[in-house]
């Protein structure tokens, strides 16, 4: 009788502990060392949502998100994440000066980080 109590105590409390979920925090986004990866293209900025990373680049106005290409390192303890475009911006518009684009964790193969490195530099251009 003890056993089964135990058991159906336990269960009792695994069903109740997911009424109580903590709502999902973004990683925190941690820079990278600007000497080491000078090459890469400069963002204008960049935020960690919940549901992915959002970078903001120069644009012409034609800046899609097939363009870009992401690299990701380390994919442990906390993951290097570097951005790259494929192919130049050929547009001769006079749209926009920057562009947001928005990649999910899992499509980078991070979900659940907690943290995650950006090596492209952050705030020039």
């Amino acid at each position: 009788m003890g056993v089964f109590f135990n058991r159906r105590l336990l269960l009792a409390g695994l069903l109740l502990s997911g009424c109580a979920t903590v709502p999902s925090r973004p990683p925190r986004l941690l820079p990278g060392d600007p000497e080491l990866y000078g090459e890469l293209e400069p963002l204008l900025g960049a935020r960690a949502e919940t549901d992915g990373l959002v970078i903001r680049l120069k644009s012409q106005g034609c800046l899609r998100k097939e363009d870009l290409r992401f690299f990701v390192e380390g994919r442990d303890a906390i993951p290097d994440v570097a951005f790259a475009r494929r192919r130049l911006e050929t547009c001769k518009g006079g749209g926009a000066r920057e562009a947001e684009v928005k990649f999910g964790w899992s499509e980078l193969g991070i979900a659940g980080a907690t943290a995650v490195r950006l090596l492209n530099p952050l705030g020039k251009g």
